[in-house]
């Protein structure tokens, strides 16, 4: 059957039509779902800065590290950006990290016993028999719990680092490093809530240009050297 070209502009007309309408349903969308990412309330908010600024001041050799960078800065002074659930990745493995491996004095212990915090075997390779430790490109901040699960709660590829952590209380774990963006290298904190499994992730607006990526570990991790 022939179809009239008239007939045609109207199909073709009717088909840009619904695909405006489902690009802006699409956008509409996204747009909601990025605003309910970004939102906490102004309690949740203040306690979330506190947490860091606690770390901050626990942590007071990583804020000094990049300090010297990048200019002084305060718990204050981090954006948050995304705030979302974690999918952890639960399987049973208990945890590698046993005394007598370099890196088991900086395992962090969780303040109630419910196992170990790691943020480093996994990006660094020192067991013995290696003739020099190096960094892997990936990282990932691993909870050893004590019934022998092990959670993956953080991952991050080549472009950062998770460079260190600590227990703010049982449940609230704070981690500091940095991500490499065109800009430069940027200063990061997330806030791990692992009673509702939600990671708020903040940044500084401040970057550095060119950074020595092993410089903090290696001022942190005294028995290895990755230069």
């Amino acid at each position: 059957m022939k179809v009239s070209p008239f007939f045609k502009v109207k199909i073709l007309s009717f088909l840009a039509l619904a695909g405006i309408l489902i690009a802006c349903e699409s956008s509409e969308k996204e747009s909601e779902n990025a605003e309910d990412i970004l939102t906490v309330d102004e309690e949740e908010a203040k306690k979330l800065i506190g947490y860091i600024q606690s770390g901050l001041d626990e942590k007071s050799e990583w804020k000094s590290h990049w300090s010297g960078l990048i200019g002084a800065f305060d718990a204050a002074d981090f954006n948050l950006i995304q705030t979302d659930t974690i999918d952890p990745m639960e399987m049973p493995e208990m945890n590698p990290i046993l005394p007598g491996d370099p890196l088991f004095p900086y395992q962090i212990p969780n303040p109630a016993g419910n196992g170990t915090m790691d943020i480093y075997s996994y990006k660094i390779e020192a067991q013995d028999g290696l003739e020099s430790p190096f960094l892997n490109p990936d990282s990932e901040v691993i909870w050893y719990r004590e019934d022998g699960m092990k959670e993956r709660l953080l991952f991050m590829g080549p472009s950062g680092m998770f460079e260190d952590g600590l227990w703010i209380n049982e449940s609230t774990f704070v981690v500091f490093g940095y991500f490499q963006e065109e800009a430069g290298y940027r200063p990061m904190a997330w806030v791990i809530e692992l009673e509702t499994h939600k990671v708020h992730r903040y940044q500084l607006e401040n970057v550095k240009k060119e950074y020595e990526t092993e410089s903090y570990l290696n001022q942190k991790i005294k028995k290895v050297d990755l230069s």
